[in-house]
């Protein structure tokens, strides 16, 4: 298995796994989260961008899994350390492809990415109700640093 940055020729390999990624957003959170059409300017967006990247699990040839991440300076507010994050906007891994160590792998790639780009530190967001996907970044070395709460108006 290689990862690799993605290139607009893989834009067909990624709408999928987008779609894939998606329908748990859904099912997780059906108040927040719809289908969405994520067409070719959503990819050059970030393939084109200074501070984002989308890395690329391959496994013979077929694009598998990926990571969306984005470097980024934290707020400028005093209280606050001036530090550069890597955000891990989205990762997934095909179903028939999980629990083989590909997401595993991405993740070191983040991190290395990250470390690449003079960050301090990397953080993402896990869905309270998938208690899979935050056993699997807890393996990662990730750890819960603050909750997000949320009302109705």
């Amino acid at each position: 298995m290689i990862v690799r940055k993605a290139t607009l020729a893989d834009v067909s390999s990624l709408k999928p796994l987008y779609l894939e990624l998606e329908k748990d957003a859904v099912k997780f959170q059906p108040e927040h989260f719809v289908i969405g059409n994520r067409d070719e300017a959503f990819f050059e967006g970030i393939i084109k961008s200074q501070n984002q990247d989308i890395l690329l699990a391959e496994l013979e040839g077929q694009v598998v899994g990926f990571a969306h991440v984005m470097i980024l300076e934290q707020k400028r507010i005093p209280c606050l350390k001036a530090e550069r994050v890597i955000y891990l906007q989205d990762l997934d891994v095909s179903e028939k492809f999980r629990s083989r160590g590909i997401g595993a792998k991405l993740i070191e790639a983040c991190k290395e990415y990250g470390k690449s780009h003079g960050a301090d530190f990397m953080r993402t967001q896990v869905f309270p109700q998938n208690v899979r996907g935050m056993s699997f970044y807890e393996r990662q070395g990730f750890s819960e640093k603050m909750k997000t709460i949320e009302t109705y108006l």
